[in-house]
């Protein structure tokens, strides 16, 4: 039986919707480059999720510059998701490692997600893991980090990402949790919001004695 290959018209498709996909994609980064997101896919994720579920949905969100968000604040969070964010080109190669040896070796799943990761896919994608998804992720984080420079990654990443059910960013989370500007979040606030990031709709920052004891402990390693 022989096998019978796609005719030169449906190839042809695929390659204009991958080409169409792409430049779309190219063309919001250059935009993000300016512009601040109104929305991104997983707020629009977990309001459709509030919507089947027939429950409330409130959203809090307010975008700051990166200036008004506290120095300590920032390398919390970065000390926290990925140390080596200003080293890596989008993928932490060594830490990618390490999480494939402990999974052969039958320990502890952990994640080897970049902050440049986390944003791709807070932005284009949702929390649905799955090998298509980071499949997608893997092709345009590249783009990312061409397109937007890490400074730009970090201001959108901590404006963007879920910090509580409805609490989007950086400002909106130092006002839920503790009735403060984000430019006024000192060490030890910072590294309980960043404590709670692996797991935001269920962990409070007042529980996360131990993790941000750890990530202080990171912020003093890495001279901060």
């Amino acid at each position: 039986m022989r096998l019978r290959l796609p005719s030169k018209r449906v190839l042809r498709r695929v390659l204009l919707a991958v080409a169409a996909f792409y430049g779309f994609i190219a063309l919001s980064l250059l935009l993000l480059r300016f512009v601040d997101p109104p929305t991104t896919a997983v707020q629009a994720e977990r309001r459709a999720e509030s919507w089947f579920a027939k429950g409330r949905y409130r959203k809090r969100q307010r975008f700051v510059p990166l200036a008004r968000i506290s120095p300590a604040f920032q390398h919390a969070v970065i000390a926290a998701e990925d140390g080596r964010f200003y080293q890596h080109s989008g993928f932490d190669w060594e830490q990618i490692q390490d999480a494939i040896a402990d999974d052969l070796e039958g320990g502890r799943a952990r994640g080897a997600s970049t902050i440049s990761q986390q944003l791709v896919k807070n932005l284009f994608l949702t929390t649905r893991g799955s090998f298509v998804r980071k499949g997608l992720e893997a092709t345009i984080v590249p783009l990312a980090e061409l397109i937007l420079g890490k400074r730009r990654i970090l201001e959108l990443y901590l404006n963007v990402i879920e910090w509580g059910p409805g609490i989007y960013g950086a400002e909106a989370a130092a006002q839920a949790y503790f009735h403060s500007p984000a430019a006024a979040i000192g060490r030890d606030s910072g590294a309980r919001l960043a404590a709670i990031l692996p797991n935001p709709r269920k962990r409070r920052p007042e529980r996360m004695n131990r993790y941000s004891a750890i990530i202080l402990e990171r912020m003093a390693l890495m001279g901060w």
